[in-house]
């Protein structure tokens, strides 16, 4: 048997993951973060190497050519661009789901190279303040814990971040903690009643936007209590002076913060009280806090109660940034945001003379390019005339997507480098280059507690697919920076990057110089380690900072003061009545744009449709019902979306997730709404407060198709989402009869048509066997979807079609565990037919809820809600 231990493609908790025979998958039981333990993400990833509409060759213009003419093409255009407007008309903009050595060469190219910094990466649109954060404090990008602070840990505080669905091995690895110490204490911070905060000690359903009042409050408490460490604050600490100036002044009394965040006194003080009295405390943060016009200052804010009180590096004590992205950190450490230079170095003069005497380069940038959002800003104003987008999708994921479509449209030359033609950012490239994927790439990865990881190719890419180390390298050849790119492999790369990392390094903690002479047996067979990794010191590798030693000029740790800031609205006049506060996020079993996720079935079960959610109080309030179609506008743009209900927001606030792109959706993508507001330190947008007015869409009719193929139908809005052999899409028209509709399949062949009440059903045939659905209706129905697409190949037969249609009529079970798809139904049914009262019972027989654990609080509300019934 052939077995690879590799990782996974997408969290930033870095999962080790065994594949057997380039067939069988499972979680690496060896691998520190993991040990054994898989999400359904990660337990679905053999599943997405059956990718629909790969892109196989390059394409230049939309037609299919050779590498060498893709590249030679590539080259001249950029050349060209250089010579006539200089090296900052160019830009790369790149991702955290590139290996590091992927990574590496398109951070030297542009800046050792060409001489420009214009390489920003999508973490910019999610780790870049607490990368700001940490530098400020600590003097270097650091996160200074590990995992098992997670489960040491006496308090652990969970800020701006649903960790149950965003990084679910990690919670169950929190869960299990608590279950083996029901002393440790669990607080949520989030506006949002999530799936974490259903599972917290105490929630804070603070005001959106009002953390920096919630930490510097808690500076003042304590302060105030003496339950700061005087002796680590006065050697290891500056700028207590500033902080106790500003946090003891009346504005932060404790009735006065309680008022700002939107809290009772009462909670307030029994979080602070929790926090001055367990010295083992973490703060995990994560997206809420970082994706703010103040991500930065809140970061610091959260740092500072750690610094006071000295719980910074150790054992189960300290503040704890989660990466989103399998490789954000290794993007970090190799410089690819366009405000660092390399290997934790800025650009100071001596930094960007190191770094061109170790690259041997005359060229080198010598000041930051242009974040994310100004260099979509900079290729719409022409400033940025090539782009070369790599393994991302900004016309989905940068906010204001409207502006970044107007921009990728008026690019002078575009590269988008993908596995698939169809993303929404693909469909502007005037070149495609064909990329290599997980499982048929390798290099190294570093996940959120600073443990490389080598992940590793099992499968050959099809067709001409290349890693992006090679497109990177064989362009920097024809640009005429040869000798600076004859990489033969990754391990030649990654030996480059380590012994930078040790080059002329006095006190950088991001050193694994110690790899810089692996051979490459050796680097092929690597296993998980932590850095640091010194060549020239022995150094702690878990936790960094044990010592109180910073990596400041002058060893210390820096206290800033930050004042609040409220988060800015972007609208055109005074707030309206009816207005929602709109925050946008995650869900558990998606993927950022859906790329590398929407084309399985089983991870678009749970949620197939792009929705809003508010709660019961504000769907009334407006006059809405749940499952209606509505508009949300903002200066922006527009979208139409289904509207749900979730009674764990607050009044007037709602949630709608991230995901959906044009290729699932004809408009509801959430980013279209929200404005390009961004932190003025890190550049990182405000993805979290957008103002949006709701307002009914008045439609003539519902549809729902379920077929082999796409209906040939002209519709205001769609929604689809795949099968196992064929999609459905849910239809709606704002203009069109349902007469209309029938008209338009009339002519289109052979079609049958049911009356229904409130409509009809239309069956499309081929040679006598069922090709495509249509139910067409009033009212948006609730739909068996499987039940339907199980007539689809079969026979036409008035019996089997009558039958399924009333089974099918009768609803759809939601789908509680995505993990082994048990539904609703399958759990109530075994509560009543089989007399189970326990959650352990219903693990026995489902397995719902044993593998991620993320659906066990749904499972705990299913199986009350039952007994409770069965007692009445």
């Amino acid at each position: 048997m052939s077995r690879v231990h590799t990782s996974c493609a997408y969290c930033g908790v870095g999962c080790g993951i065994t594949v057997d025979d380039a067939k069988t998958l499972t979680g690496d039981t060896s691998h520190p973060a993991n040990q054994g333990a898989l999400c359904v993400k990660g337990g679905s990833l053999m599943e997405t190497l059956a990718f629909p509409n790969r892109l196989l060759y390059p394409r230049l213009h939309g037609q299919q050519v050779t590498w060498d003419k893709a590249l030679d093409e590539m080259a001249a255009q950029f050349s060209r661009i250089i010579a006539e407007t200089g090296p900052e008309s160019v830009a790369f903009y790149v991702s955290g789901q590139l290996m590091t050595e992927d990574y590496y060469v398109a951070n030297k190219l542009m800046k050792g190279f060409i001489g420009a910094a214009n390489i920003d990466t999508n973490s910019r649109l999610c780790m870049s303040s607490a990368v700001m954060a940490h530098t400020r404090a600590f003097g270097e990008d650091i996160v200074p814990g590990c995992y098992e602070d997670l489960e040491t840990t006496d308090l652990l505080v969970i800020t701006g971040a649903n960790t149950a669905w965003t990084h679910p091995v990690v919670f169950r690895r929190i869960q299990q903690a608590r279950q083996r110490r029901p002393e440790m204490k669990m607080v949520v911070i989030d506006p949002r009643k999530t799936m974490t905060a259903e599972q917290a000690d105490l929630h804070l359903a603070v005001r959106p936007g009002a953390d920096v009042w919630l930490y510097n409050g808690l500076a003042r408490y304590l302060l105030e209590h003496d339950l700061v460490d005087n002796q680590y604050i006065e050697n290891h600490v500056n700028g207590f002076a500033e902080l106790y100036a500003l946090v003891m002044t009346p504005e932060y009394e404790l009735h006065h913060v309680a008022e700002k965040c939107g809290l009772t006194t009462n909670e307030l003080q029994t979080f602070y009280r929790w926090f001055g009295e367990n010295e083992k405390s973490v703060t995990l943060f994560c997206q809420g806090i970082n994706q703010s016009n103040q991500g930065t200052d809140k970061g610091n804010s959260i740092i500072n109660v750690h610094l006071l009180t000295g719980r910074v590096g150790k054992p189960g004590a300290s503040p704890f940034s989660m990466t989103g992205q399998p490789n954000a950190m290794g993007g970090r450490e190799v410089g690819g945001l366009a405000t660092q230079l390399a290997s934790h170095m800025g650009f100071s003069d001596e930094n960007c003379d190191r770094v061109a005497r170790f690259w041997d380069s005359a060229n080198i940038a010598r000041k930051p390019g242009l974040k994310a959002v100004d260099m979509f800003e900079a290729v719409r104003a022409g400033k940025i005339r090539a782009l070369w987008v790599v393994a991302t999708n900004p016309a989905v994921s940068l906010p204001d997507s409207v502006m970044v479509r107007e921009a990728l449209d008026k690019c002078e030359f575009l590269v988008v480098s993908e596995m698939t033609p169809k993303t929404d950012t693909a469909q502007f490239a005037d070149l495609l280059l064909p990329a290599a994927g997980w499982g048929e790439r390798g290099g190294t990865v570093t996940n959120s507690e600073r443990c490389l990881t080598r992940q590793r190719a099992f499968t050959e890419a099809p067709g001409e697919a290349k890693p992006d180390w090679w497109a990177m390298a064989e362009f920097g050849k024809r640009l005429g920076f040869e000798r600076a790119f004859t990489y033969n492999n990754t391990a030649e790369i990654f030996r480059e990057h380590a012994a930078l990392s040790g080059f002329e390094n006095a006190n950088r903690q991001f050193d694994i110089s110690a790899l810089a002479t692996m051979t490459d047996d050796e680097y092929e067979a690597f296993t998980p380690k932590q850095w640091p990794l010194s060549a020239h010191a022995q150094r702690e590798n878990s936790r960094l900072f044990t010592d109180g030693k910073f990596t400041s000029p002058d060893g210390k740790a820096n206290l800033i003061a930050v004042a609040p800031q409220e988060p800015v609205i972007k609208r055109r006049e005074a707030p309206k009545e009816g207005s929602w506060l709109l925050n946008s996020g995650r869900l558990r079993d998606q993927w950022h744009t859906m790329t590398r996720t929407g084309h399985l079935p089983r991870l678009m079960e749970t949620e197939p449709l792009p929705k809003v959610y508010v709660n019961q109080q504000t769907l009334l309030a407006g006059g809405f019902t749940e499952g209606q179609l509505i508009r949300l506008s903002s200066l922006q743009g527009s979208v139409m979306t289904i509207l749900g209900r979730d009674d764990g927001l607050r009044d007037n606030e709602a949630f709608m997730p991230m995901h959906w792109s044009d290729d699932f959706s004809s408009c509801s993508g959430v980013n279209r709404l929200v404005a390009p507001v961004t932190d003025s330190v890190s550049g990182q947008p405000q993805y979290k407060q957008t103002e949006v007015m709701p307002e009914t869409v008045s439609v003539k009719w519902h549809g729902l198709w379920v077929g082999q193929h796409e209906p040939d139908l002209t519709v205001s809005w769609w929604a689809r989402r795949p099968l196992d052999a064929g999609e459905c899409r849910r239809l709606t028209d704002e203009t069109q009869t349902k007469e209309q509709v029938w008209f338009q399949l009339a002519q289109q062949g052979k079609w049958l048509r049911l009356p229904l009440k409130g409509g009809w059903l239309a069956v499309k045939l081929n040679q006598g066997r069922i090709v495509g659905l249509l139910l067409v209706s009033d009212q948006h129905l609730q739909v068996s979807i499987d039940l339907l697409a199980g007539l689809i190949g079969l026979p036409m037969s008035s019996t089997a079609l009558s039958t399924t249609l009333e089974q099918a009529l009768a609803g759809e079970s939601r789908m509680i565990c995505s993990c082994f798809r048990v539904n609703e139904k399958q759990i109530v049914d075994a509560i009543q037919e089989q007399g189970i009262t326990e959650l352990s019972g219903l693990q026995s027989l489902l397995r719902c809820g044993t593998n991620c654990g993320t659906c066990v609080v749904e499972i705990k509300k299913i199986l009350h809600k039952q007994i409770s019934l069965n007692e009445a």
